[in-house]
């Protein structure tokens, strides 16, 4: 490691000292290994768990908050899932305890917990903090009958995960592309010092945009849909009416979309692709034609389905298909800042 990378390790480290409870901190960053990917190994850790004031009379309220760094899940005993950092106003009815817990990298964990007591009453689960989170709710409509998909959408491993397949269909597309003869020149071969294609900056198109480690928001009007990503931050306004495509769309990173409904699934249907990015380590033209599938099989989960095809590049059309959880804890996505994408070289030690 060169000294800046010694130094920026130093202070990620310095800046992520866990509690008893958590894992130790990672090692450091091996010769060559960006510290931006040992930074993704660090461990878990609760900053600060409170609750005030910790007393109250039957009928008053108190107010919960919490802050967490690195986590990967965040969840809060009896309110269930949370976001990382976040106040809530409670009025629980009895004597309760609040229990924070959250996982991270290399299995790391950590545990916390408060007690509010409320006079003349036994410890216990309230039933006030219960209820809003019992029960299993149905898909929220619009006015006009549709499927809602307004909200926040995260990723994360396991069934249900962003990045996770949902169970195989029989039948169908293939899952993996397969090139047409004479096409081998689009396959992306890295060299050694190549640092991927979501190191520039750059937009990585549709439908890789969704397939890195942000959330995406979803803001459905009557006749547009707006995908925003937090990843660069990244949007598309989608008309939703059933309009056809322009007749010449000019050349773009997310290219150009129009949409109708099939019963309650979006098919969103995008051409007008630059041909400046890949999918699946392949490059494509800007013959590249996508189309996406929107559906929303119960309250905490969105399926998406994207189909693929360039007739310049593969023998046929080719699908991804992806389930995102549903994140009823976000308001909104967060600002995305990249800077300095002219050469990320230096940052993993080649010069």
């Amino acid at each position: 490691m060169n000294a800046a990378q010694v130094a920026l390790f130093a202070a990620m480290v310095a800046a992520s000292v866990v509690s008893p409870a958590a894992q130790q901190a990672p090692a450091a960053p091996t010769a060559g290994e960006s510290p931006y990917r040992a930074a993704a190994r660090l461990p878990v850790r609760i900053t600060s768990f409170a609750v005030e004031p910790t007393s109250i009379q039957p009928g008053q309220s108190v107010v919960l908050s919490w802050a967490v760094e690195n986590p990967t899940s965040t969840s809060i005993d009896p309110l269930g899932r949370v976001a990382p950092r976040g106040r809530r106003t409670l009025t629980p009815g009895v004597t309760t305890t609040y229990t924070l817990a959250v996982t991270g990298a290399g299995s790391s964990a950590d545990k916390r917990t408060v007690t509010v007591v409320v006079a003349g009453t036994m410890p216990g689960a309230s039933p006030s903090d219960a209820s809003a989170n019992g029960g299993k709710r149905a898909v929220p409509r619009t006015p006009d009958g549709r499927p809602d998909f307004s909200g926040v959408y995260g990723y994360g491993a396991g069934a249900g995960g962003r990045g996770a397949p949902p169970q195989a269909t029989a039948g169908g597309l293939p899952t993996t592309p397969t090139l047409k003869p004479g096409a081998e020149k689009y396959k992306v071969a890295r060299a050694a010092d190549d640092t991927g294609q979501y190191s520039t900056c750059m937009p990585p198109g549709i439908p890789q945009t969704f397939f890195v480690p942000y959330y995406i928001q979803i803001v459905q009007a009557p006749r547009h849909i707006v995908v925003a990503h937090e990843y660069l931050n990244l949007f598309r306004i989608i008309p939703t009416d059933g309009r056809p495509h322009p007749a010449d769309p000019d050349p773009s990173w997310m290219g150009n979309p129009v949409a109708r409904w099939d019963g309650d699934t979006l098919v969103v249907d995008s051409i007008g692709f630059n041909d400046k990015t890949e999918i699946n380590g392949y490059r494509h033209t800007e013959a590249l034609h996508v189309v996406e599938r929107f559906s929303r099989p119960d309250f905490d989960t969105l399926q998406y389905e994207a189909t693929i095809e360039d007739p310049n590049v593969f023998a046929g059309p080719w699908v991804i298909r992806r389930t995102f959880p549903f994140l009823p804890e976000y308001e909104q996505i967060n600002e995305f800042v990249c800077e300095n994408n002219r050469d990320y070289k230096p940052l993993f030690g080649n010069k």
